[in-house]
């Protein structure tokens, strides 16, 4: 659980999983027009790629994801993968 107060005690992370998959599933039509993006707090997209990835939410914390810094998630042979992960602005 996500620390917080009685009043906000915050999401578990299979919730935010849960959040994720459908933000994955109303995107998905999209996909096949062309690019789409998401931006969100770096906790919230680690989780999103594991999603994306088929793995579980909490192996979100295995992925080092610095502030304003840009991912890019795509398939290779129909196989989800991370494409670029992590990259600086560009001045």
């Amino acid at each position: 659980m996500i620390p917080g107060d009685a009043a906000h005690p915050g999401e578990t992370i299979q919730q935010v999983g849960e959040r994720t998959d459908r933000v994955l599933g109303r995107v998905a039509p999209f996909l096949d027009e062309g690019d789409v993006v998401l931006v969100a707090h770096g906790h919230v997209l680690r989780v999103l790629t594991t999603r994306w990835l088929r793995l579980v939410p909490a192996d979100g914390r295995l992925f080092r994801l610095d502030t304003g810094t840009m991912s890019t998630l795509g398939t290779v042979h129909d196989e989800p993968v991370i494409a670029t992960w992590n990259v600086p602005p560009t001045s």
